[in-house]
């Protein structure tokens, strides 16, 4: 027991030593260069290296029998499973990801908060291009999360620039949002607000006759999409596709809404057009929008009297 614990102690100081000798040669050859990548693979790797020859030291020195070796090896393998099981999960949501068809790469998906598109699918991680959030949204799905979504300070469905890693085992904790998987087309709103005094009908006219007009080949593109969509899953309404504009009245004005489908990339940009031209057919009719605007100050009434 004694020359084994000494044999031990030798060679794990050696090995240490061994690691300190690597360290300092690659500091000498690398002291010109203190923000090159080299050193901290280097150094990764001789910790690797250093962690792999301790574990061989102790088993060779104390495991002789092959009784004790099983011993260890399933004592090892379950500390492993346990401490692996994120991981494990990670490529079990891989292999669902693959034979599901959650998504794939290309898809513009929206997962634990993080949405935009799927740029690379590996083992255990999934690499997302970060896209901005129309306002209204939120990047979460369960309350008291929010609060912990990153910031975000683009106000429409494009790219932020930011590349997202996301854990494959996510797919079995939050739900995954899909925008351009079975039905690559989506349904967007335009909405605005038109005063009791000025005649709704024309704004509806304007906002309805617009949406046709830029919508036509979208969606004679998502007809088949949808009669493929029906044949795969059960849709208990059938949904237009038609353009559509909705009334809702509140206290202070008629909210007038334009339903209208759009390609998932390039909603942003289709909605700024209409908004226009929307302004323009209602400037054109003198037609403003109405606005919660109250005058706070105003000036009283001046009365001029000439004495005699």
């Amino acid at each position: 027991m004694g020359y084994k614990i000494l044999l031990t102690a030798g060679l794990v100081a050696a090995v240490l030593v061994g690691v300190a000798l690597i360290r300092g040669v690659a500091h000498l050859l690398l002291r010109n260069k203190k923000r090159d990548r080299s050193r901290f693979w280097i150094a990764q790797a001789t910790h690797l290296l250093a962690l792999g020859g301790l574990l061989a030291i102790v088993i060779g020195i104390w495991l002789n029998r092959a009784s004790e070796l099983a011993t260890v090896g399933g004592w090892l393998a379950a500390g492993l499973a346990i401490a692996l099981q994120r991981v494990i999960t990670a490529f079990a949501g891989y292999l669902i990801i693959l034979r599901g068809g959650a998504f794939s790469v290309g898809d513009r998906i929206m997962i634990g908060g993080v949405r935009g598109d799927v740029v690379a699918l590996g083992f255990m991680q999934t690499i997302v291009m970060e896209m901005g959030q129309a306002p209204g949204e939120t990047g979460s799905t369960e309350a008291g999360e929010k609060d912990s979504d990153p910031s975000m300070w683009i106000h429409g469905r494009q790219y932020s620039g930011r590349l997202v890693r996301i854990t494959n085992d996510k797919i079995f904790e939050k739900p995954v949002f899909n925008y351009t998987r079975d039905f690559p087309y989506m349904w967007e709103e335009i909405v605005i607000p038109v005063s009791y005094h000025d005649d709704y009908r024309v704004v509806e006219r304007i906002m309805l006759e617009t949406a046709r007009k830029h919508t036509a080949p979208i969606v004679e593109e998502s007809r088949k999409q949808l009669s493929d969509l029906r044949g795969q899953y059960f849709l208990s309404e059938d949904p237009n596709l038609e353009p559509e504009t909705y009334l809702r009245l509140t206290d202070n004005w008629c909210e007038l809404a334009v339903r209208f489908v759009a390609r998932p990339r390039g909603a942003r940009q289709l909605k700024t057009v209409m908004s226009r031209e929307i302004l323009d057919g209602m400037r054109a009719a003198k037609i403003g929008v109405a606005s919660g605007t109250y005058a706070i100050v105003q000036m009283p009434t001046l009365e001029v009297k000439q004495l005699s």
